[in-house]
């Protein structure tokens, strides 16, 4: 017996146990952390006030219902049954559509090297923020131009609002401050090395955080995805007191019937679903896959996008309550002064904060919490990648050591690779990025492959019947009337309109991109949608028999995945653990 206790320790030692969260809680936090990010901040408010207010809510909640639950229901559900990363797990459920994994990751990875970019700037103006003046809020430095107009000093009158070809203090410190912004994308300049000096502190806590798999990302994310309310709540109750707030709030939520008939709308709030549930690219694949078999994820599932939903509803108070202080300081209408992505981050709440009595003190509160939003989607995203490539050669991937070395090399490829982000000219890629590589047109277009290979090929009703042995609880039938029809159908149609209206990307609404640059972009967006059908061709031309039998072998599930082959797997460690 001892023998063979130590025969398994020497077994251990060589290849390392996948893990799993060492609590529920863990998992509950690490999803939240990935789900409720930056958008639910800086999208959404802008979002509702921009297609029609409290109207907006509408097809929001249609898209939460007919995609954005179902999504997040089976893709939890598969990762938590399969155990397996968002790639392998095809390999047991529909070898076909392995490509979808790999589609999914090449997203991920976009993301994980946009997303840490942001965080750097924010990180900048977090460090700024301690200046015993900010440096946004006037124009007495040397980046300035003639054409400042320090807002922070007007009041309402109408001498600086009727001027043209003026700019506030803060989009000249964001502009010509930060990014040194250059005039175009062929124009690429230097680097920035303080926007590099943030990069790789950036990168150097994401390393830290995730370097130990689940063991290190459990414990982390008990800060990083609970502080961010904190500073929420501090960040809403102060905006609700300031002047100006409950017109900001009307603004926020006026309901405008009209404009559900504005196909537009409807497409704004797919698009928000889809990339707030952070369904369709795999992640929360790989994070339930670190669950225990019987955790009730029908029940999470429920409450994580309850919560995301809330959250994001919540954050719209918290800004418009502000961006309403600050137009009624200015004298303006609230629309001028509303903004949404960085241009909110970075110029507008900045600018209003300025406006307040101990300035620095808002400040630090609000990019304490857009970092934190923003890390814990980064590292939980690198974690998604890891654990997927991990999964993919688990006898060299978990050995002693590995896992830290492969990690530190994906982090240096990342920056390696966003350092044309943080030159002068470096917004113009960065957005080229944003707009084609992480674009919701793609992650619809997977999510419509995944209903359909799993509702159709895999089946839903075993998919049902999955959910019953794994938590205890039937599943509502309507979850298998979105994975057949609904959820593909409105992905899809979605998928299509996004093409109909598609408009090429512009800066600031008045740079147009070089030819070249739009084919970049559209080879961006391709890259991971071609994935999908391209494997499926592949496995199909290199496998073994006449065509009809590759594709009914690529069709079929593993057979010995099945669910007494997993209760088998369940009960096999606690047998041992009794003898």
């Amino acid at each position: 017996m001892l023998n063979k206790k130590c025969a398994t320790k020497h077994k251990q030692a060589e290849v390392e146990e996948r893990g799993h969260w060492a609590s529920k809680m863990e998992f509950l936090l690490a999803v939240a952390g990935n789900i409720v990010g930056l958008g639910n901040v800086w999208r959404f408010p802008y979002l509702c006030y921009k297609n029609g207010g409290g109207a907006f809510l509408v097809p929001y909640l249609v898209f939460v219902v007919t995609c954005g639950v179902p999504l997040f229901l089976l893709e939890t559900t598969i990762g938590q049954f399969t155990q397996e990363g968002s790639i392998t797990c095809w390999r047991k459920l529909c070898p076909l559509a392995e490509g979808i994994g790999f589609g999914g990751q090449m997203i991920v990875f976009y993301i994980c090297v946009t997303y840490s970019v942001i965080l750097a700037w924010a990180l900048l103006y977090l460090v700024f923020s301690f200046s015993s003046q900010l440096p946004w809020a006037s124009c007495n430095n040397y980046w300035n131009t003639d054409d400042c107009v320090d807002f922070s000093t007007q009041n309402k009158t109408s001498e600086w609002t009727n001027q043209t070809n003026t700019t506030s203090a803060a989009t000249e410190f964001w502009e010509r401050r930060v990014l040194a912004i250059s005039g175009g994308i062929e124009e690429i300049g230097s680097i920035r090395w303080e926007l590099m000096l943030s990069v790789i502190a950036v990168w150097i806590i994401c390393y830290f955080c995730i370097w130990k798999g689940v063991r290190s990302t459990g414990k982390v994310v008990y800060f990083t995805a609970t502080f961010p309310y904190v500073v929420l709540v501090i960040l809403l109750v102060r905006g609700l007191s300031l002047p100006g707030a409950l017109q900001g709030v009307l603004f926020y939520l006026l309901p405008e019937p009209s404009r559900l008939t504005d196909p537009q709308v409807w497409m704004e709030a797919g698009a928000q679903i889809f990339f707030s549930y952070s369904i369709g690219a795999g992640s929360l694949i790989v994070l339930g896959s670190y669950n225990n078999y019987n955790n009730n994820c029908y029940k999470d599932c429920m409450l994580l996008c309850l919560l995301n939903s809330g959250t994001s509803v919540v954050a719209g108070f918290a800004v418009f309550s502000v961006l309403g202080f600050m137009a009624h300081e200015q004298g303006v209408p609230i629309a001028d002064v509303t903004e949404s992505g960085p241009g909110l981050a970075f110029i507008a709440y900045p600018q209003a904060v300025a406006m307040m009595p101990f300035p620095q003190m808002w400040s630090v509160c609000f990019f304490v919490m857009i970092i934190l939003l923003g890390l814990d989607t980064q590292f939980v995203a690198m974690e998604v990648l890891m654990t997927s490539i991990t999964d993919m050669f688990p006898t060299v991937m978990r050995r002693a050591g590995r896992r830290e070395r492969f990690l530190l090399l994906f982090c240096l490829l990342c920056f390696f690779s966003q350092l044309v982000m943080i030159t002068e000219g470096g917004m113009f890629v960065f957005q080229l990025f944003d707009y084609y590589a992480c674009n919701g047109a793609c992650v619809l277009l997977l999510s419509v492959f995944e209903a359909l290979a799993l509702g159709w090929i895999f089946g839903a009703e075993r998919l049902y019947g999955i959910i019953k042995d794994m938590t205890g609880v039937k599943a509502n039938p309507f979850f298998k009337i979105c994975w057949l029809f609904l959820t593909p159908l409105v992905s899809l149609g979605s998928f299509i309109c996004s093409l109909i209206v598609y408009e090429p990307l512009t800066f600031n609404r008045w740079y147009v991109y070089p030819t070249w640059a739009y084919v970049l972009g559209w080879v961006l967006a391709l890259s991971s949608i071609l994935l999908v059908p391209g494997w499926a061709l592949y496995k199909l031309g290199t496998g073994t028999g006449n065509l009809s039998q590759r594709l009914h072998h690529l069709c079929q599930s593993d057979p010995d995945y099945s669910l007494t082959q997993k209760r088998e797997t369940e009960l096999q460690p606690i047998r041992e653990e009794v003898l």
